[in-house]
């Protein structure tokens, strides 16, 4: 019975030592709160003290752990040579416009060119033309109808009547349209010969516009002769109006 007496004082002794251990959620130090995978904060058991106590992808606040938030969420919160990205700051993409492949260096950012940004219409594309510097839709091309006019007796195209011709194949080249080439003659000749001429004269026209291009299905001819003056005078001025091949469409 001493013997038993003994051994009970001197764990009681011990126990007065060392002190019991607190109960949770009161701790002296981390291996107290390990069974709850917790930390010792300051005499109580919590979550974490440190980032390095929360797993990949939570930071430590308030003891708890958290998932991050994102590193930037603009510019001015990387500093100087560094950018915001997916948010977390990361090196700079360029310092200036060379490095950008034709592009522009805008904020420390390579900016693609402008496709609609030109200095002519050579830099827009098919259907496109360059206004105050940038590329519009084109619009409809007018096509001149302006009758074509012939000498004294000529089915023979003139050069001037050759350009304006050239201009008005480009012009309907490549759409759905029908035209008709109508010939006219002046009052001068007989009936007769005057509708063969204007007959010759809307061919000429037809000819011409075919060998630029412009499909010869689109186009018919007919002649009026002198029957349909545009200028009933009987004078030099008036004939040379009436010496034409008119279009219609």
């Amino acid at each position: 019975m001493r013997r038993i007496s003994m051994v009970a004082g001197l764990a009681l002794a011990m126990a007065l030592m060392t002190g019991c251990p607190k109960p949770y959620p009161n701790c002296d130090n981390d291996e107290a709160c390990k069974e709850h995978n917790e930390v010792c904060v300051q005499g109580t058991c919590q979550e974490c003290a440190t980032d390095t106590n929360c797993k990949e992808g939570f930071a430590c606040q308030a003891n708890k752990c958290v998932p991050k938030g994102p590193e930037c969420t603009l510019d001015t919160q990387c500093g100087s040579g560094r950018i915001c990205e997916a948010g977390k700051c990361a090196p700079a993409q360029c310092k200036g416009d060379d490095q950008c492949k034709g592009g522009k260096c805008q904020n420390g950012r390579c900016q693609e060119p402008s496709k609609d940004v030109c200095s002519s219409n050579t830099d827009c594309g098919e259907g496109q033309e360059c206004q105050a510097g940038k590329c519009v839709t084109a619009a409809p091309k007018e096509c001149d109808w302006t009758p074509v006019r012939f000498g004294f007796n000529e089915s023979t195209l003139t050069s001037d009547a050759q350009s304006r011709l050239s201009a008005l194949a480009d012009c309907v080249k490549g759409k759905s349209m029908k035209i008709t080439l109508e010939g006219h003659a002046d009052e001068r000749g007989t009936e007769e010969y005057n509708l063969q001429l204007s007959n010759r004269r809307a061919a000429a026209v037809k000819r011409y516009l075919s060998d630029l291009g412009v499909s010869a299905r689109s186009l018919d001819t007919v002649g009026y002769g002198e029957t349909r003056p545009v200028n009933p005078a009987s004078n030099e001025e008036a004939w040379a109006e009436n010496r034409r091949v008119e279009f219609r469409h």
